[in-house]
């Protein structure tokens, strides 16, 4: 049974049901409205970039599944996933998209996608949402079809860092040092009390995005520059914030796993982050781990996944953990219980990625000057990308956030930020990470004007 088959069987009892995949990265901003805020936190990186990483949900799509986007396919991009056999959902487009609204917000502002999504309701397909807020439940209204999951108030509660930490204490997984911090007072005192013992502390606001709610601090002064605009607020104004140590040298890994809708638990897969001068640079697997450490971490997802469940929680679970510098596991930093990149990566690994063969799962971040098209991408990368007869190649599983970020008025302005995202595939892990270098070196070259290899 394929991973969207197992899921769809988790979350309502039959593998054969058909999926909508509304795919709304960051909803965690959703979630955090209303929520104390580090100063300066939550700028992104680009909205209309981050918006229209939606598409990566086409790759994750089964026969039959569903998967709304802001705007088709480019066409040769999809000649290219068709030629993979890599296409098998059917696309539904908004016909009211705005760069700066999520899938989900352009999908409640088209008549014409919503009529076609009510179209579809049959009693046996349901909306599922890369996580649920409130728009996702609007959106669940708007078309009769029924939230795959919970709803918007129980995801909310279990995806906050206070909701993490606190489990890891009651469950007494090894905890990184710290301290949750319910008011401003708080902060200090625990902060203070942090950069006394020596090194650096990371705080972090509860419902963060995506790395962006947190800042680390190497000094009393740096720390204090931080309180003075902080406690502005008043004491005992709410903080909702975690202080933590932060563990030098620690390698990340990120695992998944799937809690029923019945309270089982089924453990999925564990990636290692690639990092390159500490910049987070995609995620690598298979992740060669001790015995003792990996049976560690699925002890752990079995007590999470116990937890969530009788917090009402059921669907896809994603567990930032840590090994330390001396070689000591921390099996829950965090918890994101809702679609991650590895859950759009599923489906990829399943058939592209056979045993014994390596792939990093990776971002390449450009600054063009102007709009690609997928034809551009598919010869600046020659060789590397990959054409599925078994050669090393890069995947490219989102081409529409490179030119996202794009807009006429900006043109000859020093370009726009762009991304690509790929799955690198090799016979070794050195050879995948090789090949993640290549293809940025063609790719910079693409952008910078020049054609060589």
């Amino acid at each position: 049974m394929r991973f969207l088959e197992r899921l769809k069987k988790d979350l309502t009892g039959y593998q054969a049901v058909r999926f909508v995949l509304v795919n709304n990265f960051e909803v965690e901003k959703r979630w955090a409205v209303g929520e104390p805020k580090l100063p300066g936190a939550g700028i992104a990186f680009a909205d209309a970039t981050v918006n229209r990483m939606e598409e990566m949900g086409v790759l994750l799509a089964d026969e039959g599944d569903v998967v709304v986007l802001k705007a088709p396919l480019d066409v040769a991009f999809a000649d290219y996933l068709a030629s993979l056999g890599a296409l098998a959902g059917r696309v539904l487009c908004a016909e009211c998209a705005e760069p700066d609204r999520t899938i989900t917000e352009d999908a409640l502002a088209s008549p014409g996608l919503l009529s076609s999504l009510g179209g579809l309701s049959d009693g046996q397909t349901y909306l599922m949402p890369m996580g649920t807020s409130a728009p996702e439940e609007m959106l669940a209204a708007a078309s009769g079809l029924p939230l795959a999951g919970p709803g918007a108030e129980i995801c909310k509660a279990v995806n906050g860092k206070i909701f993490s930490r606190r489990l890891v204490e009651e469950l007494g997984l090894t905890a990184v040092p710290g301290r949750i911090c319910e008011t401003v007072g708080e902060l200090r005192e625990v902060l203070n009390a942090h950069l006394a013992t020596g090194g650096r502390a990371v705080v972090k606001e509860s419902l963060g995005v995506s790395g962006r709610g947190m800042t680390v601090l190497d000094s009393q002064r740096s720390a204090d520059r931080l309180l003075r605009l902080i406690e502005r607020r008043g004491p005992e104004a709410p903080a909702r914030m975690v202080v933590e140590s932060w563990i030098e040298g620690a390698q990340d890994l990120n695992y998944q796993f799937v809690v029923s809708r019945t309270g089982e638990v089924r453990f999925e897969t564990v990636k290692a982050a690639v990092l390159r001068g500490n910049v987070h640079q995609g995620h690598r697997f298979p992740v060669d781990l001790p015995p003792a450490m990996l049976a560690e971490l699925h002890g752990a997802a079995q007590l999470l996944g116990r937890e969530l469940h009788a917090a009402g929680y059921a669907g896809v679970v994603g567990v930032d953990a840590m090994i330390g510098a001396d070689g000591r596991l921390y099996p829950c930093l965090e918890i994101n219980a809702r679609f991650n990149m590895s859950t759009y990566q599923s489906r990829i690994a399943e058939r592209f990625v056979p045993a014994g063969a390596h792939a990093v799962a990776a971002t390449f971040a450009l600054r063009p000057s102007r709009m690609h098209t997928f034809d551009e991408v598919a010869h600046a990368l020659g060789d590397a990308l990959f054409d599925g007869t078994g050669r090393p190649g890069v995947l490219i599983n989102n081409f529409a956030t490179l030119n996202a970020g794009a807009r006429p008025e900006r043109s000859g302005t020093g370009g726009h930020h762009g991304r690509l995202y790929g799955i690198c595939v090799a016979d070794t892990a050195e050879g995948a990470l090789s090949l993640r270098e290549r293809a940025e070196r063609r790719l910079a070259a693409m952008v910078a004007g020049a054609g060589v290899r």
